[in-house]
C-alpha cells in the first residue's frame, strides 16, 4: 500500500467512506501535506469518527451543499449552519472535530500540519503563526481554494498523469494561502532579488529537462540552486515568466515536436520519450497547447 493509499484509507474510515483517493507530498522538511477526496451519496446517518489528535489542520472544500450541518469541537456543539458548495471549513485536529454525516456529502480535504506552516513562515522570513482564525462549523467563501476544485479532482482521478512538480507547487500555494489568510502570516522584510542568477537558471533547466516526467521533487531542484523551495519557485517564475511545472510542460511539448519529426517513432514512443503517461495523455496536452493533435501536426509537416 502506498503512502497516499494508506492516508486516504485512514481518513476515509473516519469519514465513513470506503474509497478515499488521496495525494500526499513531502514538500517541506520531510513534512507530509495531503489532499483527499471524500464522497458519500447515500450515507447511513451517524457521527464521523474522531481523528487522531495532532497539531495540524484540515481545510475542507465543499463540492456539494450540506444544509443544517451539525458540528462539535472538544465535545461542544457549534451553531448549526447551512453550507454551500464552493465554501470551505477549517478544522483544528487538536480540538477533536466531529460532524453529523446525515446527508450526502462530497469534499476535498487538505491536510496541513503545524510543521508545514512553520516551514512556510521560516521560508518567507515571517514570524510563525499561532492557531488559524475561524468560527467552528461556519462555511467561508474562499475563491483561491475553490478554484482548485477541477484541478485537484482530475489529479486524484489520474495520479499517473500528474507530475510531482505540479503537486508540490499546488500544495505549497495552498499552505501559503492558508497561513496568510487565516493565520495572519506577514513577511517581516521582503527579500530583494531580481530573479535567479544565470547559473541557477541553467542548472534548474538542466535538471527539469532531465526529468521530463516531472518526477523530481521541487525541493530537490531548489536545493541544487542553493535556495529554499518557496524562494526558488517565486524567483524561477520571476525569471522565466512560468512556474517550474508549467515551464516543464512547455519543454515537454518542444521535445515532442522534435521527436515527431522522426517518422520512425510511433506516437506512443514519442509520449514515453517526453514524459507523458501514455499516447492519450500526450494527445490531450499537445492538442490543448498547440491547437492540433500530434498526428495532425506531424502530417502538416510532411
Amino acid at each position: 500500500m502506498t503512502m497516499s493509499e494508506a492516508y486516504g484509507q485512514r481518513l476515509g474510515q473516519r469519514m465513513r467512506v470506503d474509497n478515499a483517493p488521496a495525494i500526499v507530498t513531502r514538500v517541506l522538511r520531510k513534512t507530509d501535506i495531503a489532499v483527499t477526496e471524500i464522497r458519500c451519496d447515500h450515507p447511513l446517518p451517524g457521527l464521523s469518527g474522531s481523528l487522531q489528535w495532532e497539531d495540524a489542520f484540515l481545510v475542507a472544500l465543499l463540492l456539494r451543499d450540506f444544509p443544517g450541518r451539525e458540528y462539535w469541537e472538544e465535545g461542544r456543539q457549534a451553531p448549526t449552519h447551512d453550507l454551500r458548495a464552493g465554501q470551505i471549513c477549517l478544522y483544528d485536529l487538536k480540538r477533536d472535530p466531529v460532524v453529523l454525516l446525515d446527508k450526502p456529502y462530497h469534499d476535498l480535504l487538505f491536510y496541513l500540519p503545524r510543521a508545514a506552516l512553520n516551514a512556510i513562515a521560516d521560508d518567507t522570513n515571517a514570524p510563525r503563526i499561532g492557531d488559524l482564525s475561524y468560527k467552528p462549523g461556519l462555511g467561508v467563501d474562499d475563491v483561491m481554494i475553490s478554484s482548485l476544485r477541477n484541478t485537484m479532482l482530475l489529479a486524484l482521478a489520474n495520479p499517473e498523469q500528474v507530475s510531482q512538480l505540479f503537486v508540490d507547487h499546488v500544495m505549497l500555494a495552498v499552505g501559503m494561502h492558508v497561513a496568510q489568510t487565516y493565520g495572519g502570516m506577514r513577511p517581516v522584510s521582503p527579500r530583494v532579488r531580481r530573479g535567479l542568477a544565470p547559473w541557477q537558471v541553467r542548472r534548474a533547466k538542466e535538471i527539469l529537462s532531465a526529468h521530463l516526467d516531472g518526477g523530481i521533487p521541487l525541493q530537490e531542484v531548489a536545493r541544487e540552486c542553493h535556495l529554499s523551495m518557496g524562494h526558488f519557485s517565486r524567483q524561477f517564475r520571476r525569471t522565466t515568466g512560468l512556474a517550474p511545472h508549467k515551464w516543464l510542460l512547455t519543454r515537454r511539448i518542444e521535445v515532442a515536436k522534435e521527436k515527431l519529426g522522426d517518422r520512425r517513432m510511433s506516437l506512443s514512443e514519442v509520449a514515453a520519450a517526453c514524459g507523458f503517461a501514455d499516447q492519450s495523455h500526450l494527445t490531450r496536452v499537445f492538442t490543448r497547447m498547440v491547437g492540433a493533435s500530434p498526428g495532425a501536426w506531424r502530417r502538416a509537416r510532411e
